[in-house]
């Protein structure tokens, strides 16, 4: 299998328990690169419950994953980081209280060169010019970097927690609802940094209630239902009437 048909991503099995209550039931998905993924569901689905497992943030009752074609069991967040695994959440995962540069390097905190670094002195002014630089790559307009994040608005936090994810994102980005707290300018320019991130081989899970949006973005949709997911769809043949189906459960139960 060549590396373009490989999936960069295979989940066989995973299950989830909270006690008696059942989050996954077996979920089975691969994600390939250059990918743009849908995966779509009502409340209670089981989407962030997966996304937890995606990211390392949840460590699966029962199933395996295989990651470049390596099995892998991800231990926290910060494994998975460090296999190229971003992950975008809906609570954003910011600083609020450290400046808006040091945010997008948190946990990649670069050191300066020499002794200081030895020493653990960080090299704040090439930080600050690189994400500088970043953010006027991604033409997100937030102000100065050394601005603490608190002072952003809740969109323009999102649209920090997005550049940070594609800035780092490797292998593969995951996002929660990226655009739930954006402006139609700003959810335009995450769609093409989604499309950007892509170009460059790199696959996106993209979790969302907006079904226009996915059906725009996404070249395949995963319906995620009671735990499972029962369907994956074309986006550019179905219909959003027929995607809803999948959530509702009523496409299923015309099935049976």
């Amino acid at each position: 299998m060549d590396e373009q048909s490989r999936p960069v991503l295979r989940v066989e099995g995973v299950t989830k328990h909270y006690g008696h209550v059942q989050a996954l039931r077996g979920v089975d998905l691969e994600i390939r690169p250059g990918e743009v993924v849908g995966l779509v569901g009502d409340n209670g689905a089981g989407k962030s419950t997966l996304v937890g497992v995606l990211s390392g943030a949840t460590v699966p009752t029962e199933g395996r994953m295989e990651f470049e074609g390596e099995d892998v069991v991800l231990s926290s967040p910060s494994h998975a980081r460090s296999l190229g695994i971003e992950t975008v959440y809906q609570d954003l995962a910011l600083a609020l209280d450290i400046p808006i540069w040091a945010n997008l390097y948190l946990g990649r905190e670069q050191r300066a060169k020499g002794i200081a670094g030895a020493l653990g002195w960080l090299d704040r002014k090439r930080m600050i010019r690189e994400a500088e630089a970043e953010l006027r790559a991604t033409r997100i307009r937030i102000g100065s970097v050394r601005s603490r994040a608190s002072a952003l608005s809740g969109g323009q936090r999102q649209a920090i927690a997005v550049a940070r994810s594609v800035s780092w994102g490797s292998k593969l980005v995951l996002m929660d609802e990226p655009t739930a707290a954006l402006g139609v300018e700003q959810q335009h320019r995450v769609g093409e940094l989604i499309g950007s991130v892509a170009e460059r081989g790199v696959p996106v899970l993209l979790i969302s209630h907006n079904l226009p949006q996915v059906r725009e973005l996404c070249d395949r949709v995963l319906v995620m239902y009671r735990g499972r997911i029962v369907a994956d769809l074309d986006p550019k043949r179905e219909s959003v009437e027929t995607i809803i189906g999948w959530i509702t459960g009523a496409a299923l139960e015309e099935q049976r």
